[in-house]
C-alpha cells in the first residue's frame, strides 16, 4: 500500500458509560470534525461494546499466546489507525477501568515488559498521535493542588509516550464539568474540540504529502 495516498484514519476509543453524557457528545464532535477535514473517524464504544477491561493471565505473556477475539478486533482498529484519540471521564483523579483495561489488553498487547528498558517500541503504535480528552466534575486547578494532575499527565501522557514510542501526545481537559453546566460553556468546550482536532488533521495531512514529496523524489531518482 502507497501509505501516503492512503485514507487519514483517527480511532477514537470512548470510555463512559452515559449516552447522553458530555463525553459521548465529545466523541461525536470528534467524529464529525475528522469527515469534515476529509479524514476517516473509527469510533470504538467501550461501554456499547462491552469490552472487558481485565487482563487475563495469559495476556501477560507475550510470547506464542494468541489474543482474544475481541482484542483481535480492536488491534486491527489500532493497526487502520494513524491517531488514537481516548475520551474519557477522569474518576476519583484516574482513568475509568475501562479504559486502563484498553491500555493493559489492547495497546499494551504483546508488548512484553523487556521492551521498556531498551526503548523497544510498540509496532503498531510508534510514530501514531495520541490525543487524551478528558473531563472532570472538578477543576483542574484542584486536581492540581492535590497532585493528581501531574500523576495523570506523568502516567498517561509521558509514560505511553516514552514506552509505545508514540510520536506525540496532546491533552485536552474540560474541568468543570457536571449535569449543571451551561449551554454556552458546552458549547466552548465543544469548540475547542474542533480547533484541536482540526489541528491534528491538519498536521497529519501535511505529513502524508510530505511523504508523498519524498515518494516521487525517491522515483524520479531511481
Amino acid at each position: 500500500m502507497d501509505v501516503a495516498k492512503s485514507m487519514i484514519r483517527h480511532l477514537i476509543v470512548l470510555g463512559h458509560p452515559g449516552p447522553d453524557g458530555f463525553a459521548h457528545t465529545v466523541a461525536a464532535t470528534c467524529g464529525d470534525t475528522i469527515r469534515g477535514c476529509g479524514q476517516e473517524p473509527l469510533l470504538r464504544d467501550l461501554y456499547a461494546l462491552d469490552f472487558d477491561p481485565r487482563l487475563r493471565a495469559e495476556e501477560r505473556t507475550s510470547a506464542g499466546v494468541a489474543p482474544a477475539e475481541e482484542v483481535k478486533a480492536e488491534l486491527e482498529y489500532l493497526r487502520r489507525a494513524d491517531s488514537i484519540i481516548l475520551v474519557y471521564p477522569i474518576w476519583f483523579g484516574m482513568p475509568p477501568a475501562i479504559i486502563k483495561g484498553y491500555v493493559d489488553r489492547v495497546m499494551g498487547a504483546g508488548f512484553a515488559a523487556g521492551n521498556l528498558m531498551p526503548g523497544i517500541a510498540h509496532p503498531l503504535l510508534a510514530g501514531k498521535r495520541l490525543t487524551l480528552v478528558t473531563s472532570s466534575a472538578s477543576t483542574k486547578p484542584w486536581l492540581e493542588e492535590q497532585g493528581q494532575w501531574l500523576g495523570l499527565r506523568q502516567a498517561f501522557d509521558v509514560y505511553l509516550k516514552t514506552i509505545f514510542g508514540l510520536a506525540s501526545v496532546d491533552h485536552v481537559h474540560f474541568d468543570a464539568i457536571v449535569e449543571a453546566a451551561s449551554a454556552q460553556y458546552v458549547d466552548q468546550c465543544q469548540q475547542q474540540v474542533r480547533d484541536a482536532l482540526r489541528g491534528l488533521c491538519s498536521s497529519l495531512l501535511a505529513e502524508r504529502r510530505h511523504k508523498r514529496f519524498e515518494q516521487l523524489d525517491h522515483g524520479a531518482a531511481i
